[in-house]
C-alpha cells in the first residue's frame, strides 16, 4: 500500500489482525505518491493507493489506474464520501477551519467567508501553508464552487494578504503567538494540540464557517485499488475494512482526531458534530489538482 495518510496506520494493523493479512506501507505525501504512481503506471508494485486529499486521487483516477470499488464497499459511506466515477472511496474527512488569537479578534471581527480574506483589511494579518496538499485541497473546494475567475481574483489577495508557513502547525503556532491574527488549517492540528499540552493553540479558538461557504469544505482522505493489482481481492478487502465499523471505530478512537465517514460511525466527541458543520456541496472526483497548482503558480504563492 502507497500511504500519504498517517491514521491509515491504526486502521491497517486492525485489518491485519483481524484477517491476518500483512500490508506493506510505502509512506509519502499525496502528490509524491501519486506522480509515482502515475509514473510506474501498470508496472506499480502497489495494490491500494490512500492520500489525506482526494486532489492526489484524481490524478491517478485520470490516468485510468484504478480499479473500480466494490459497490458494497461504496455503499457503507454517505454519497458525499463516494465520487461520481466510484472509481475509489473516502475513509477519513477533515474540515476546513480558520484558526484565530482570540486576544486579538473578537467573533463578530472574523470574516463571513473564505473569500474574505483576500480583502485588504486582512494584509498581514493571516497565514496559509500554501505548498501545502491540505491548502491546495481548500483551493481546489474554492475552485469548485466559486469559479476559475473568481478563485484566481482570491489567490491575488491571498498572494497581497498572507504570511506563506510550511505547515499547517506553524500557521497554528504563528496564531497562537500573535505573529499573525488568523490563518486557514485544518480542525485536527487545533483539536490534537489542545487534546494535549495546548502549546500552540492555547490563545486560539476555531471558526467553522458553515452555510456552504468554500471555507467549509469538508477534506476527504481516499482510498482505491490499483488496477495493477494482482492481489485484487485482498485489496478490495482492506479498502473495504477501512470505510467499515472497525476501521471506523479505530479512526475514531485514535489520537487522529478526524472524522469518520461511514454510515452509522460516530466521530470522536470532542469533534465539533458532523452534522453541525455544513460544507459545500462538491463532487470529490471533479476537484482538479493539477489545474490549483497551475493557479498558484500563476498567483505567485508556490
Amino acid at each position: 500500500m502507497y500511504s500519504a495518510q498517517p491514521a491509515a496506520k491504526a486502521m491497517v494493523d486492525g485489518f491485519t489482525s483481524e484477517t491476518g493479512i500483512k500490508v506493506d506501507i510505502r509512506s509519502g505525501s499525496d502528490f509524491e505518491l501519486a506522480n509515482q504512481i502515475v509514473q510506474e503506471g501498470d508496472a506499480s508494485p502497489a495494490d491500494v493507493f490512500v492520500t489525506e486529499n482526494s486532489p492526489a486521487m484524481n490524478l491517478v483516477e485520470s490516468k485510468g489506474l484504478f480499479a473500480r470499488i466494490d459497490d458494497a464497499t461504496a455503499a457503507q459511506v454517505p454519497e458525499r464520501f463516494v465520487p461520481s466515477s466510484r472509481n475509489w472511496v473516502g475513509f477519513a474527512a477533515r474540515s476546513t477551519v480558520l484558526a484565530y488569537n482570540a486576544k486579538a479578534l473578537t467573533p463578530s471581527q472574523l470574516p463571513a467567508s473564505i473569500m474574505d480574506l483576500a480583502q485588504p483589511q486582512w494584509k498581514d494579518k493571516i497565514g496559509i501553508a500554501a505548498a501545502g496538499a491540505d491548502f491546495q485541497a481548500i483551493v481546489s473546494a474554492v475552485l469548485a464552487v466559486e469559479g476559475e475567475a473568481a478563485t484566481q481574483e482570491w489567490l491575488a489577495g491571498l498572494k497581497a494578504n498572507a504570511k506563506i508557513y510550511r505547515t499547517n502547525n506553524a500557521v497554528l503556532t504563528a496564531v497562537n503567538s500573535g505573529e499573525i491574527q488568523a490563518g486557514v488549517i485544518y480542525h485536527y492540528y487545533w483539536f490534537k494540540d489542545r487534546a494535549g499540552s495546548g502549546a500552540i493553540s492555547g490563545n486560539t479558538e476555531l471558526k467553522f464557517f458553515g452555510g456552504k461557504d468554500p471555507g467549509a469544505f469538508v477534506s476527504t482522505s481516499g482510498a482505491g485499488v490499483l488496477k495493477s493489482s494482482t492481489k485484487q481481492a485482498q485489496a478490495q478487502q482492506l479498502v473495504r475494512y477501512l470505510t467499515g465499523r472497525n476501521g471506523q471505530q479505530i479512526l475514531a478512537d485514535s489520537t487522529a482526531l478526524e472524522y469518520t465517514v461511514a454510515n452509522g460511525a460516530a466521530a470522536n466527541p470532542r469533534l465539533k458534530p458532523f452534522a453541525e458543520l455544513d460544507p459545500p456541496d462538491v463532487d470529490l472526483a471533479k476537484l482538479n489538482g493539477p489545474m490549483v497548482v497551475d493557479m498558484m503558480q500563476k498567483a505567485g504563492l508556490i
